[in-house]
């Protein structure tokens, strides 16, 4: 296990600093170390949206929706079964009315969560009926998801309360989901614009700035943001987020050539190894893929690894690929978090000898694009993603995910 120990850390980060003064005149800080260690996040042509987005183009393409349901179709496993029990879930149902709320209310762990449960069902909700659609072509599924995004963009006005940036992340990441695929595959979506306002209007500016919370936070909005961007074909929004996702990833996600501490985001205002290792969990000893949440539970940390995955996926869509700036973090994060969860015993130095919880089904979008198409052996990575098929749902912003990305070539 390689480690790390804070002295040099230091030293590294005032090294930087110094370096990118003498660059630019301007005055250094700790909280530039992230994009100033990725050059390719400072050049504005490899931040540009794409001059023509692609559609169905968040989370999944047309062409992986037709690989998906050729397999489906044939009784291949194990996306047979990832449907049987996509349709065989509450979020299918075609009896499902939405529950639309004016102002979503969500406290801390959404206490009061007035509309915040509601909400997240009916995007996912849409986004598995949308699904459901485009492998059966059995139009009732579609007209459902019409009739649950039209009935939550004729009401939702605000959110609200202290996790109003997280809820509008989490149902602003999957909204775009199942609006792609019924915009861009179905005959008719009158109330198609008015789902585009919604987006525009109540979730976007909500999230398009990010946070300096946990970096599942800022995660999620991301990918909120590069998703609503997708749709709204809105190339400002979109550059935008990816410059938060190079700045936030190299301090989500830490790799020994970092140097002893992790990077920090921008805007971090984090100076200090006392200050980065509080962020940290407290933890002091650092390690290939270790993750900011760690040490909070693997279920925030999986979270965050989903977001990397689904944006770098949509990215990838869009012809913008940006796993290969991510892929040795995310590769060591997934492999790393999956050892601990398959059994190995866990070293005092990791979060004082215990990790709590479990990633939950959040592997098999970045399992796909780094092994099956990058070629990276992931062999923990692999047996976690294995055992958990079908994945299922987590009731956030994660669903279906053997479904569409097993094995999925496109």
């Amino acid at each position: 296990m390689r480690t790390g120990t804070i002295g040099r850390g230091l030293g590294l980060t005032i090294a930087l600093a110094s370096l990118i003064t003498v660059l630019s005149m301007a005055p250094a800080s700790a909280d530039r170390v992230a994009s100033a260690a990725n050059p390719s996040a400072m050049t504005p042509a490899a931040i540009a949206a794409p001059a023509s987005f692609t559609h169905p183009g968040v989370l999944v393409s047309r062409p992986q929706l037709d690989f998906v349901r050729g397999k489906v179709q044939a009784g291949e496993e194990p996306w047979k079964s990832a449907y049987d029990q996509m349709l065989a879930s509450t979020y299918a149902s075609l009896t499902r009315t939405a529950q639309p709320i004016a102002v979503v209310e969500c406290g801390p762990y959404s206490d009061p969560d007035y509309g915040c449960t509601e909400e997240r069902d009916d995007a996912i909700a849409a986004y598995t009926l949308s699904l459901a659609w485009y492998i059966s072509q059995d139009s009732r599924y579609a007209e459902k998801a019409i009739e649950i995004m039209d009935a939550w963009s004729a009401v939702i006005q605000d959110h609200t309360n202290s996790n109003a940036p997280l809820q509008a992340g989490w149902a602003g990441s999957t909204w775009p989901r199942a609006a792609e695929i019924i915009k861009y595959t179905y005959s008719s979506w009158p109330n198609s614009g008015s789902f585009a306002t919604m987006l525009r209007d109540v979730y976007l500016p909500e999230v398009i700035n990010g946070s300096q919370y946990n970096g599942n936070w800022e995660l999620s909005m991301t990918e909120a943001a590069i998703g609503i961007a997708v749709f709204l074909e809105d190339r400002t929004s979109y550059d935008k987020a990816v410059v938060m996702f190079r700045g936030r990833v190299p301090a989500y996600i830490y790799l020994t050539s970092d140097g002893d501490l992790p990077m920090t985001a921008p805007g971090s205002g984090l100076d200090t190894p006392d200050e980065i290792i509080k962020y940290w969990q407290g933890q002091s000893t650092f390690m290939d893929g270790l993750s900011q949440e760690t040490c909070r539970d693997l279920g925030h940390t999986g979270l965050g690894l989903s977001a990397i995955s689904h944006i770098a996926e949509t990215s990838r869509i869009q012809g913008q690929d940006l796993y290969p700036e991510i892929a040795e973090r995310l590769r060591h994060a997934l492999g790393l978090h999956a050892k601990y969860q398959l059994g190995a015993t866990v070293p005092e130095s990791l979060c004082g000898g215990t990790l709590k919880g479990y990633l939950g089904p959040v592997t098999e979008v970045g399992f796909n694009a780094l092994h099956n198409r990058m070629g990276i052996a992931m062999t923990d990575t692999q047996t976690l993603t294995e055992r958990q098929r079908p994945a299922g749902f987590n009731k956030l912003f994660v669903a279906w995910e053997t479904l569409t990305h097993a094995n999925n070539p496109n």
